[in-house]
């Protein structure tokens, strides 16, 4: 996962659509499906192909009537028997109709969500069978498929899939009937793990990539005489980048690392999921507004606008961000971690009613002592302010690990009383589960920044950086547990967790303007420091390169900088003029302002930096495009 994560940021980090079309064969398809449920003949048929390239695969789940309600949609199967191959087969004849399928106007191997039927029993006693997978070669009799989407004007591969009354055999199942009806699950589970690796690898190397470039960027252009990046305007969205960076990156690693020790980390992948691909929103508008009119006019050397175009695909994909944070990362992951509250439902659900009495007496008797346990550990701790939490480390990162201890342990609190109150409304108190998410997310990015920093051997130069995500995270804990305890509908449960998490009020500040301009200005300078926050871009120093021409041009401004100071300061004594009438450089060196070797270099700097400034322009005939045809469908009566 590690290895497949960090492929799919360095190919990404040039081009967001190729990296996407490598990212979906390895996440949610057909490959992964069938290595975990394949039949054996299955699996040796496609696996191989599969792992060569020689078959490109699709999965289709999402139509135009069920997007992230997948149990809504309306594609269905119905178990018969019919012709195929000449002989009388037991199948499925399917109907489907599927939209925003990647890779689908490629694929040869196309993967189906659909409600299976057997209204004869043919092959159980159930009527409605539930949510079932197939696998169906792209040029299968009946399937419809080759058009394309525009997503975002990206060049990768995506587009509607159709058939009506397909007759496929039964070994086209995914699993055989041993695995009718369990599509949701098997789609789930592999959802947990390829959304672990492949949307936060997308999302983490693309704020890195808008790091590196406008960190460049933000040096080498001057305004007022001073470098943009010198601003403290514009430091502020650069040092936001130097933070997410870090953070993100941190993130990603230690997800990719669970996954390689075989877990599932479903609520982790999805809060990742959402968390990873909305900073990567902000970063990518944060590197559009340094750039500025740089960034927005488009062309061949613009590189930040097709990635900033891209970015609604990664929010809206493998489950819409508001979605994901608002219904699933806390609503679901709540029943799934707590010790108690599962086997107190499955005990209410016994048939055996003695045995389902008993289990149900444990498990509410460790709910109470639970609850307990974190009312008194949430008051002590946040009456002493994290000073007595437990730390497993003595340096001088223990104080954030106190006070990720603090408010795990009133997390776990709110939590349980918010789902012990809500029960089956919390799905419909959307903005509290929301919340609720920020601060299970907070929790775990603030995990993973300490972790980095321990795995990173405590760097030094990285502690400043650390220490601001670490004020920043609590800052923003603090902030979403206000907004729980505000909008809680239960007056006296808010007025009590109040008292319980924050008895002695809020005091939690984020980092402030001085430590994020110094990370900023850090960020600024080619060094150690710059390429560990973007560790996994590629780089070029090529100045014929898109990008490469950045990393040229830094160093050549790096190196004209102190020349340019002298240069400046005559400028502004009026010694000489910088004009287009004039060679200025060439005016330094007869005023003895510069030398020839100086000059030499300051003239370097210059045409590198026009190099960087320069933008595309275009003849108007170059410009004219073929009108896109939107096909006609057959009207129907609304339509009439």
């Amino acid at each position: 996962a590690q290895a497949q994560s960090q492929v799919v940021s360095k190919i990404a980090s040039r081009s967001i659509a190729a990296g996407i079309t490598v990212m979906v064969p390895n996440s949610l398809g057909p490959g992964e499906l069938l290595e975990k449920y394949g039949t054996p003949a299955q699996k040796e048929k496609y696996l191989g192909r599969l792992a060569k390239g020689l078959e490109v695969p699709c999965f289709a789940l999402t139509g135009p009537h069920a997007g992230s309600d997948a149990a809504g949609m309306r594609d269905v199967g119905v178990v018969c028997y019919d012709m195929y191959e000449g002989k009388k087969t037991l199948g499925v004849k399917l109907s489907w109709d599927k939209r925003y399928i990647t890779l689908a106007p490629v694929a040869t191997l196309l993967g189906l969500a659909f409600h299976l039927h057997d209204p004869e029993h043919l092959i159980g006693e159930t009527d409605n069978i539930g949510i079932t997978l197939a696998l169906v070669p792209a040029k299968f009799k009946g399937v419809k498929i080759g058009r394309r989407h525009f997503p975002s004007r990206s060049a990768f591969m995506n587009g509607p899939t159709q058939g009506r009354n397909v007759f496929i055999p039964m070994d086209f199942l995914i699993g055989g009937t041993q695995y009718a009806g369990q599509g949701w699950r098997m789609l789930m589970e592999c959802l947990s793990t390829g959304r672990a690796i492949s949307l936060p690898a997308i999302g983490t190397v693309s704020i890195k990539h808008a790091l590196r470039v406008t960190s460049a960027y933000a040096r080498i252009r001057r305004q007022f005489g001073i470098p943009v990046g010198s601003m403290e305007g514009v430091a502020e969205p650069l040092s936001r980048m130097v933070r997410y960076a870090y953070t993100y990156e941190a993130a990603r690693a230690l997800t990719a690392s669970m996954v390689d020790e075989g877990q599932r980390p479903s609520v982790l992948s999805a809060l990742l999921k959402y968390r990873t691909t909305d900073a990567m929103r902000e970063a990518m508008n944060d590197a559009m507004d340094i750039h500025g009119g740089r960034a927005v006019q488009d062309g061949p050397s613009n590189y930040l606008f097709s990635g900033y175009m891209t970015v609604p695909v990664a929010i809206t994909v493998e489950g819409a961000n508001i979605l994901t944070r608002t219904l699933i990362t806390f609503a679901q992951g709540a029943l799934r971690a707590h010790p108690y509250l599962y086997k107190e439902i499955e005990a209410a659900q016994n048939p055996d009613k003695r045995a389902g009495v008993e289990a149900f007496d444990n498990a509410f008797c460790g709910h109470i002592s639970f609850m307990l346990r974190n009312m008194a550990g949430s008051f002590l701790h946040a009456i002493s302010l994290g000073r007595f939490a437990s730390t497993p480390v003595s340096h001088d990162m223990a104080h954030w690990y106190r006070q990720l201890s603090r408010y795990s342990q009133s997390f776990a609190l709110v939590g349980d009383w918010t789902v012990a109150f809500l029960g089956g409304d919390l799905k419909r108190k959307q903005r509290l589960s929301g919340r609720m998410a920020d601060i299970l997310s907070d929790l775990y990015l603030l995990s993973a920044t300490l972790k980095r920093y321990e795995d990173d051997g405590r760097l030094e130069a990285d502690r400043p950086l650390v220490d601001a995500i670490a004020r920043d995270r609590i800052f923003a804990i603090e902030q979403s547990f206000a907004a729980v305890f505000a909008n809680f509908p239960n007056v006296v449960l808010r007025n009590l967790m109040r008292v319980l998490v924050f008895p002695l009020g809020r005091h939690a500040k984020p980092a402030s303007d001085r430590v994020t301009y110094r990370l900023a200005k850090a960020a600024m300078v080619p060094g150690e420091f710059r390429d560990r926050l973007t560790k996994g871009v590629y780089v070029s120093s090529d100045p014929k390169d898109i990008t490469g021409v950045l990393e040229d041009t830094l160093i050549k401004v790096i190196k004209a900088e102190e020349i340019e100071k002298k240069f400046i300061r005559a400028t502004k004594k009026g010694t000489i003029n910088r004009r287009l009438d004039r060679d200025a450089i060439s005016d330094a060196v007869d005023s003895g302002v510069l030398t020839e070797a100086e000059a030499a270099t300051l003239r370097l700097s210059d045409q590198a930096t026009d190099r960087v400034i320069r933008v595309d322009d275009f003849d108007p005939d170059e410009l004219g495009s073929k009108q896109l045809k939107r096909e006609r469908a057959p009207l129907d009566a609304a339509a009439e």
